[in-house]
């Protein structure tokens, strides 16, 4: 009688925050924020420093993610719904290896809504798609409420917050939580598991329950980050559109916007705890199985930084991003790993499929980090390409380019230019593109960022210098849509 091969095929567990700074960790040092569930998973794995979204808005993130593509290669490089996914995604992949896989919560915000690109099992809900499925279950529960965008009252773009206004376990945090502990009790067959835990928070509307809000109301909270070259609205913001991305936010406003956002961070840290052990960890041991925990987000939150607010900026608020591993001690990890080379969400995909047993697709950006999270120094990328196209407003389209030390930007409308020592001035607070000693960085940057868009439809170089005002849509025409 042939002996059964042991499957030996790790459980994944995705935990997927929407807009969430990197340094809103205590384990970066935060002033005031509480994170010891989230801190564990670096603490405890690995710990990457200087993690980068290459696009930092939802849609294009969370597509780099799904494919291990760069914006440029996966077609879409910049906000635009209605492009569906060609390729076969990291969690198809995963599927037809074999794997049970689900979703609960915020969904990868890819077109058609309905697609599931890989997702056997999904509970969708969020707090700005009215009819999803815990928006139904909030109608059931209190219909005098109405629509969850109704109901809050506030905007999901904006600064404004207040505490939730209903029983605590209503919230959309905690309801993700519970139908992910639904998923993992239903899974009845012995398959591994991939499981995206994906919430709507941090991103506004800024709603937690009014303990975490009042927690840091009390608080001494942090200034935001006002580089000398940074520009504040007109008339101090007042009179400005409530969903303006460019804010002066001072006093009042400052504080409850903060502690709205680092309370929806506190609360979703504070649930995470018997999630992990008590269902995905639990899970897996009863499988015999080892596990993998990823911790990410799709891109940051500006949160005042330089007179911003939102998303799609280059800038570390917004474009750099939490980024911790941790597994069972079977896979061998590097316990207390701190890497501070770049890497990007684009990783995700070759890492899982190479644990897996997956052949990793060879057309893909992203690089396993195997070798890393055992101890290697090597660096997966030596330099980042991040872009957005035009998002609120022409001015705001960039790229950027980052080792992790030095950030280089170019603004394609006007063709300004920004340069900072990351290592120096992790606040971005000086712009060094005019200072003499970096004249050869900065024509190094300048010359690499040449040499990677050199073939760019757009047109942003003619392969000698960089050239402003050319057109730039969110979609790129050539590519495999």
């Amino acid at each position: 009688m042939p002996i059964m091969k042991k499957d030996n095929r790790p459980n994944f567990l995705l935990i997927m925050p929407d807009q969430m700074r990197a340094d809103c960790l205590s384990l970066e040092g935060h002033t005031a924020l509480l994170t010891p569930v989230i801190d564990s998973i670096g603490g405890q794995g690995a710990w990457f420093t200087r993690a980068y979204t290459t696009c930092a808005s939802c849609i294009p993130a969370r597509r780099s993610l799904l494919t291990g593509l760069f914006p440029a290669h996966n077609g879409v490089v910049g906000y635009q719904e209605g492009i569906p996914i060609k390729d076969p995604t990291l969690v198809q992949r995963l599927r037809d290896a074999g794997y049970a896989t689900m979703l609960a919560g915020r969904y990868m915000h890819q077109s058609p809504y309905e697609a599931h690109y890989g997702y056997e099992r999904e509970i969708r809900g969020s707090t700005h798609i009215i009819g999803d499925e815990y928006d139904q279950m909030l109608s059931r529960a209190i219909p005098e409420f109405g629509e969850i965008r109704r109901g809050i009252g506030l905007s999901a773009n904006s600064w404004q917050a207040r505490p939730w206004p209903l029983p605590e376990h209503l919230h959309p945090t905690n309801w993700t939580i519970q139908q992910g502990r639904r998923l993992l009790r239903q899974h009845a067959d012995k398959r591994p598991v991939f499981l995206a835990l994906s919430f709507f928070a941090p991103h506004p509307p800024l709603v937690p329950p009014a303990f975490y809000m009042e927690r840091y109301l009390e608080m001494d909270l942090p200034e935001p980050a006002i580089g000398s070259w940074a520009v504040m609205p007109p008339r101090e913001g007042l009179g400005a559109e409530v969903e303006s991305h460019h804010v002066c936010l001072h006093g009042e406003g400052l504080r409850r916007a903060q502690a709205g956002y680092f309370g929806l961070i506190n609360h979703l840290d504070d649930l995470l705890f018997t999630f992990l052990y008590e269902e995905f960890i639990r899970l897996s041991n009863e499988q015999r199985r080892p596990w993998v925990v990823f911790f990410t987000s799709d891109h940051g939150e500006m949160l005042g930084d330089h007179y911003l607010f939102r998303k799609c900026e280059p800038y570390e608020g917004a474009s750099r991003i939490p980024f911790l591993v941790r597994a069972s001690n079977d896979l061998g990890f590097v316990s207390g790993l701190i890497f501070d080379k770049p890497v990007c969400l684009e990783d995700i995909m070759p890492t899982v499929l190479d644990l897996a047993g997956v052949d990793v697709p060879s057309h893909i950006d992203g690089k396993s980090l195997i070798a890393v999270l055992r101890g290697s120094n090597t660096a997966p990328h030596d330099w980042l390409h991040g872009e957005h196209a035009p998002c609120y407003d022409a001015e705001q389209a960039y790229h950027f380019l980052t080792d992790g030390q030095i950030k280089y930007i170019w603004r394609p409308h006007s063709g300004t230019e920004q340069l900072f020592d990351l290592k120096r001035d992790p606040r971005e607070l000086n712009d060094v593109s005019e200072d003499s000693d970096y004249s050869a960085v900065l024509a190094a940057c300048r010359a690499r960022l040449i040499r990677i868009i050199k073939d760019r439809p757009e047109g942003f170089t003619d392969g000698r210098v960089l050239i402003p005002g050319r057109p730039y849509s969110a979609v790129l025409p050539q590519a495999r849509l």
